[in-house]
């Protein structure tokens, strides 16, 4: 491939490639497209709080795992890779001999997947700005493509080998932790405790609504794993099938109930918004009150609660409504927010504090407090769903 190169060029020979030789060749190509000294394609890893080097020069994560290698790893506290993944914005930085580093996020929907660092040998015309930009949104869908295919994608960000209950549980969360639409932005996060915990969040959206959910097994382990998957796999079933909030909460409960020891249970909570009133329902199975800041003001929403999921079958749990405005931030979140050894955080003058930030951000340092809290040994999941509604 030659500098003359153009982006119609790029994109036909990215289409013919196979989904894991797609991302290679895109980066090959983004390399002589732009005339750059060097590419690489960095994703976030698993923990989020560093990069494994996927692709572009030198590097070649399919190659690196034929040869039972692994990927470089790049820490990314107090990186320019923090910066423009936290803001998502373009970074540009002068290079010694008039070249320069670029470093573009990698994003789906507000959903930080890495970034795509340049190096250039004089500074970028507005045109390679504009090529470059076009390939992150590429990027972006072959990473996709590439997690639905092939596992290639998973062994990178897994940097550390899972054990079962922590695989079954990570299956269960979303595809991706974030989206962001006019209407709203909804991100959750999930910090697993030293013994898995079986927490869960999970959203989805169609034409009409947002459904949102956020639960925590009893127990620990693959025990807690098997609850959680129950549950949630009730919870998807019913809610494909277009049942109401108040079928899919009763479904989860009997099948709960079904399938699990006397004693076994999962809290939970169930929401759905509808996205032309603003109207938002909400069950609460035995979980912790959820937290709204509205105009700078955090205060905690007193649901009634009914017990958890699983322990009597044939129960209908409430659905209630609360008031939801243009502005409003919404957290649902675990007891592993609040208690045992995560206890010392001040939560509401966090979410004060945090009130100007995309809720990605917001989850991401809301997690960060709970694991220096902790000394980074949790005793359980600590888990947060943040739903910014715009209106």
């Amino acid at each position: 491939m030659t500098a003359s190169c153009d982006l119609p060029m790029l994109l036909a020979r990215v289409r013919a490639a196979s989904p894991v030789e797609a991302v290679d060749v895109l980066a090959d190509d983004l390399r002589a497209l732009l005339d750059a000294i060097e590419v690489r394609f960095l994703v976030t890893n698993v923990t989020g709080r560093s990069a494994v080097v996927y692709a572009g020069t030198g590097a070649n994560a399919a190659r690196l795992r034929e040869h039972g290698e692994r990927p470089e790893l790049v820490p990314l506290p107090g990186t320019a890779y923090e910066t423009a993944l936290r803001a998502q914005t373009l970074l540009r930085e002068p290079l010694d001999g008039g070249g320069e580093r670029l470093i573009a996020p990698v994003s789906d929907h507000g959903d930080a997947l890495g970034v795509i660092e340049v190096w250039l040998g004089r500074p970028a015309t507005a045109h390679a700005i504009e090529d470059l930009l076009g390939v992150t949104g590429v990027l972006a869908y072959l990473l996709i493509a590439v997690r639905r295919h092939s596992d290639l994608e998973d062994w990178a960000q897994s940097t550390e080998p899972f054990s079962l209950a922590a695989e079954i549980q990570r299956r269960l969360l979303p595809g991706s932790y974030t989206c962001d639409t006019g209407a709203f932005a909804v991100s959750g996060w999930l910090e697993p405790a030293n013994a898995v915990g079986g927490d869960t969040f999970d959203y989805s959206v169609d034409r009409d609504h947002l459904h949102l959910s956020i639960t925590d097994a009893v127990g620990n382990d693959v025990n807690a794993a098997l609850l959680a998957s129950v549950l949630m796999g009730s919870l998807r079933n019913s809610r494909r099938n277009g049942a109401t909030l108040a079928e899919q909460a009763r479904r989860a409960n009997d099948a709960l109930a079904a399938h699990s020891a006397v004693g076994q249970f999962v809290t939970g909570q169930l929401a759905r918004v509808d996205l032309r009133s603003g109207r938002m329902l909400l069950v609460n199975a035995g979980h912790p009150f959820p937290y709204r800041i509205r105009d700078g003001r955090v205060e905690e929403i007193e649901l009634t609660i009914d017990m958890p999921f699983g322990l009597f079958p044939g129960r209908e749990l409430r659905v209630q409504e609360i008031d939801l405005r243009p502005g409003d931030r919404i957290l649902l979140l675990t007891d592993g927010m609040l208690e045992r050894n995560a206890v010392r955080l001040d939560l509401p003058a966090m979410l004060t504090a945090s009130a100007p930030r995309h809720p990605r951000e917001v989850v991401y340092e809301l997690a960060e407090a709970v694991l220096h809290g902790t000394g980074g040994r949790l005793d359980d999941d600590a888990t947060i769903l943040c739903l910014d509604w715009r209106g």
